[in-house]
């Protein structure tokens, strides 16, 4: 049965005019089909132009990719040094590639310049080989993490982004894998570069320069993914960030590249001018403590996995929040890292926020003797 915990201490803030499901009546990308624009770490939408709409995505489906790809790293599966060998399959892929040879050995960390960088078709399908042995089985992987972020308007039939019928996300979507994207903090050495070199110290040295512009030319940005095909037309999935407060602006449907580049530098701007963000507790705080029978910790300290960051329109009065903790995880062992409950912000009832609690270290559950021990220093 899960516990609750409130937190008595009410902060006066500031609390957002957020219309989460209704077109902005203001549009500030005239030229495109679809855009959102989100706060990046709680989702909260600042702008809104059909975003629940499927549509093709073009090579914004890698932002997916790129998730597998870091959480495969993460986990050890994979690492930057290794090295990868270039299928004919990879190689043959066609669209934007570092046009790879069948046979050519590159490391992982060429191949993740290549795709978020240069959007390289090739560099895309052999990680995607290297992690599932397939490019098919990898997509299945990335189906299955579109159902487990809960995704409702996203369906993918290759790792690249090639039009297919079935091939289809929404801009809705497609920001919020963009925000679990950028959780994996290593992608903004990447998209925060604007131009690099792969295949350095041999005679075949390539210059890679990034494909999105933004991080060259507009304050913060620091990503994440462009792309193209004729059915999609010109899309980008931009953030930049200034002070505490990231944006993610999802733009889809352009004819021209420079149109859309500006018109994103437009949405952003709006995004910085109307709100300002506070953060009221940053990843690896403790915010509480909870207890657990036969533990080998008298209490369990309760730490927060990602920052809570609360955003507020410039021109809103302050509101107040309560901070409830529910605790999920009440048997042992518990081990460092694994979730033991859920931090939720709250205004007048209502959840706005929520993220996960950790444990800051290994819980062990203490054998009969050791209890006793412990039982009679308790007494004494």
């Amino acid at each position: 049965m899960k516990k609750f915990i409130t937190i008595l201490l009410i902060l006066s803030l500031f609390m957002p005019s957020i219309c989460k499901a209704k077109d902005s009546k203001i549009n500030l990308v005239p030229n495109s089909k679809n855009a959102i624009l989100v706060e990046a770490t709680t989702g909260e939408v600042l702008f809104n132009k059909k975003a629940s709409e499927k549509v093709s995505v073009a090579s914004l489906t890698k932002m997916m990719g790129l998730i597998l790809i870091f959480d495969t790293i993460e986990k050890g599966g994979l690492s930057l040094n290794d090295i990868v060998t270039v299928s004919e399959n990879a190689k043959g892929m066609g669209g934007t590639q570092l046009y790879l040879d069948t046979g050519e050995k590159i490391s992982v960390n060429d191949l993740i310049k290549g795709v978020v960088m240069a959007s390289a078709n090739d560099a895309m399908v052999a990680l995607a080989e290297r992690i599932a042995g397939t490019e098919e089985a990898f997509v299945e992987m990335m189906n299955k993490k579109a159902n487990e972020l809960g995704l409702k308007t996203t369906h993918f039939e290759n790792s690249v982004g090639f039009d297919h019928e079935e091939h289809y996300s929404s801009a809705s979507d497609m920001a919020k894998i963009a925000m679990e994207l950028i959780k994996h903090e290593k992608v903004f050495e990447y998209s925060g570069t604007y131009e690099s070199y792969i295949r350095e110290n041999t005679d075949n040295k390539t210059w890679v320069v990034n494909t999105n512009k933004l991080v060259r030319f507009y304050e913060g940005a620091d990503g994440l993914k462009t792309g193209w095909t004729e059915n999609a037309g010109s899309s980008i999935a931009a953030t930049a960030k200034r002070k505490d407060l990231r944006l993610i602006a999802i733009v889809l449907g352009y004819e021209k590249s420079n149109i859309r580049n500006q018109e994103t530098m437009a949405l952003l701007d709006y995004g910085f001018n109307q709100y300002d963000a506070k953060k009221l507790y940053s990843k690896g705080d403790i915010v509480g403590h909870t207890t657990l029978d036969k533990s080998s910790e008298e209490r369990i300290d309760l730490v927060l996995d990602n920052d809570i960051i609360m955003i507020n329109k410039k021109i809103d009065p302050p509101s107040k929040y309560q901070y409830d903790i529910e605790i999920t995880k009440e048997s042992l062992p518990i081990k460092k890292g694994e979730q033991v409950g859920t931090f939720i912000v709250k205004k007048d009832g209502k959840v706005i926020n929520k993220t996960n609690l950790i444990s800051k270290k290994d819980i062990e559950r203490i054998d009969f003797f050791k209890l006793y021990l412990k039982t009679i220093k308790d007494v004494i």
